[in-house]
């Protein structure tokens, strides 16, 4: 709604419930008009988090602790080395919850992009950004998440976001289904290029792109990862 320009703060590592709450706040803050549009930028310690649509089959086998959150989506891992950004914007009328999505989708396909990744792009029907089934260095993957979108609007604002896996580890995946997808898998940057990515490596380019996705200034592509290597495993 507002062409005044973002606030950008980077919080380093913090962690979830008070980031949740300071979000909240936040959003009660845009809303009112007392703030201009914030983006928060972090690290989470490692955090499980379940949206509304979670299923008891996606939960974790190894017995850690859940935290039920109110945006959409099911159950996902926050960790060191995923880059994770909450935008607090308000937005336009009439309000388009799926072109405020793609927007931030976009800022993640671009940031792969520059670093070198470039056979991303958005599944129909899926959230976040993704690779598609093929041969990486000669193995067979299946079609995996490089960046996960998770976001509640109220009152015309946006909360929570977009967690960009870096150099993170990925062992906290394999006791979920992560985002309730148990066809598909998930990586980090460092794992499809072959060499470290760390946070600071990506976030000047990514919140670069995020603020032009925001504004309008970044072009939208039409980037979809084919049908058949969308859902699963490479079969032939």
């Amino acid at each position: 709604m507002s062409d005044a320009p973002v606030v950008v703060d980077n919080l380093g590592t913090v962690d979830y419930l008070s980031t949740w709450d300071k979000q909240a706040a936040l959003a009660r803050q845009r809303a009112d008009g007392q703030i201009e549009d914030t983006v928060l930028l972090l690290e989470h310690p490692p955090t499980y988090t379940a949206g509304k649509r979670t299923q008891p089959e996606d939960l974790p086998t190894n017995g850690l602790p859940v935290v039920d959150v109110d945006r959409g989506g099911r159950i996902t891992w926050h960790g060191p080395g995923q880059l994770v950004a909450y935008p607090i914007i308000k937005l336009d009328d009439p309000i388009d919850v799926v072109d405020y999505v793609r927007r931030i989708e976009e800022a993640v396909l671009a940031t792969c992009r520059d670093i070198g990744l470039d056979n991303v792009g958005r599944v129909p029907g899926r959230s976040g950004v993704w690779l598609p089934a093929g041969l990486r260095r000669g193995e067979l993957v299946p079609a995996r998440k490089v960046a996960a979108v998770g976001i509640r609007v109220t009152r015309g604002v946006t909360m929570h976001g977009v967690a960009l896996n870096c150099d993170n580890t990925l062992e906290y995946y394999d006791h979920i289904v992560p985002c309730g997808l148990a066809d598909t898998g998930v990586t980090t940057l460092s794992e499809e290029l072959g060499r470290e990515v760390s946070v600071p490596d990506v976030t000047e380019t990514f919140t670069g792109h995020l603020l032009a996705a925001l504004d309008g200034s970044l072009e939208m592509s039409d980037d979809d990862v084919p049908e058949e290597l969308a859902h699963g495993a490479l079969t032939s």
